[in-house]
């Protein structure tokens, strides 16, 4: 199954009372079965030409206020996020996992690679996120983020919970026992979920991603300052409007400081890197200077670049 929607079912049923579960293998059977039997219904949810969120309109009219919410949500985004050409075999995984659910017989999720887990997890959050708030997801966003740094700064945390060695269910107790008390149950849901349908080795990397996903669920971008010094409120805001402009899009700062940065800052928008740290510009001039700069030679000869001086001596070398 596409992990996306993997992730995104799992977060239904997980939320769900065993009758709820029940009704949506009921429906989910029968939306499959009549999508399956219906060649124009099945012919416009395949077409290529339709955009997935027009597909997934279109089945939400549908299927509105004749099936239970959760079976509505389940097959809309199973529609918009599968292709067009595999929607009909989709609807049928998608009756069999919710099926299987019932009947008690869903175990753990299986280890994917790094990008699926990232997207399997990307469906799980998707379905947390749209019953939040705007506010909600700020808080949200802002926990996974200070949850990222406490895994990434804490040693014995990050050994933990990155050793594919220890069983799931000690790693999520870990993560219980530490933030359990301190964030939503929304962000607790979310990052009980990187621990057990993520990679291991990848769980920072994976909430950083996350915290991206949750700003672009309320319509804004991350960046993500390295600073060698603290930014106050005033140099925030100016940077943060600066940013936008440059996003198209509002922008969220998170800021980290790394002294040895020296000076300056490191600014990180999605895939875009600005590099204006006072270290980054002492290795790029480090750089320049080692191909075709000066190189060190044996004693009495002139560097490259030299000009020798009238009595055969040049100036010191010095290194790149």
């Amino acid at each position: 199954m596409n992990p996306s929607i993997e992730g995104y079912l799992d977060a239904l049923l997980e939320g769900a009372s065993d009758d709820e579960v029940q009704t949506m293998a009921e429906q989910t059977a029968a939306v499959a079965d009549l999508v399956a039997g219906n060649g124009q219904l099945r012919s416009a949810l395949a077409d290529t030409a339709v955009t997935p969120r027009a597909r997934r309109a279109v089945t939400d009219e549908l299927l509105r206020q004749r099936v239970s919410d959760l079976t509505r949500r389940a097959v809309g985004y199973a529609v918009f996020a599968a292709p067009g050409p595999e929607v009909v075999e989709t609807l049928s995984s998608v009756a069999l996992e919710v099926s299987r659910a019932a009947a008690g017989h869903r175990g753990e999720p299986s280890l994917l690679g790094r990008a699926a887990s990232r997207r399997r997890i990307g469906g799980y959050a998707t379905a947390l996120d749209e019953v939040l708030s705007a506010g909600d997801l700020e808080e949200t966003e802002d926990a996974l983020f200070r949850f990222a740094r406490t895994v990434e700064a804490t040693a014995p945390l990050r050994n933990a919970l990155t050793n594919p060695d220890l069983p799931t269910s000690v790693r999520r107790q870990v993560v219980g026992d530490l933030v359990a008390e301190k964030v939503t149950p929304t962000t607790l849901r979310l990052i009980d979920y990187v621990v057990s349908a993520g990679r291991p080795r990848d769980i920072v990397g994976t909430l950083d991603w996350l915290v991206d996903q949750t700003a672009a669920a309320r319509g804004w971008r991350v960046a993500r300052i390295r600073a060698a010094r603290d930014i106050d409120e005033a140099q925030q805001d100016r940077l943060s409007e600066s940013l936008g402009a440059m996003a198209g899009a509002p922008v969220d700062l998170e800021v980290t400081i790394d002294p040895e940065l020296i000076g300056g800052a490191v600014v990180q928008i999605g895939d875009l890197q600005v590099d204006a740290s006072a270290r980054g510009r002492l290795e790029r001039l480090r750089e320049h200077l080692q191909p075709g700069g000066w190189q060190e030679t044996k004693v009495g000869a002139p560097h490259r670049g030299a000009r020798a001086e009238p009595d055969g001596s040049g100036p010191e070398g010095a290194r790149g």
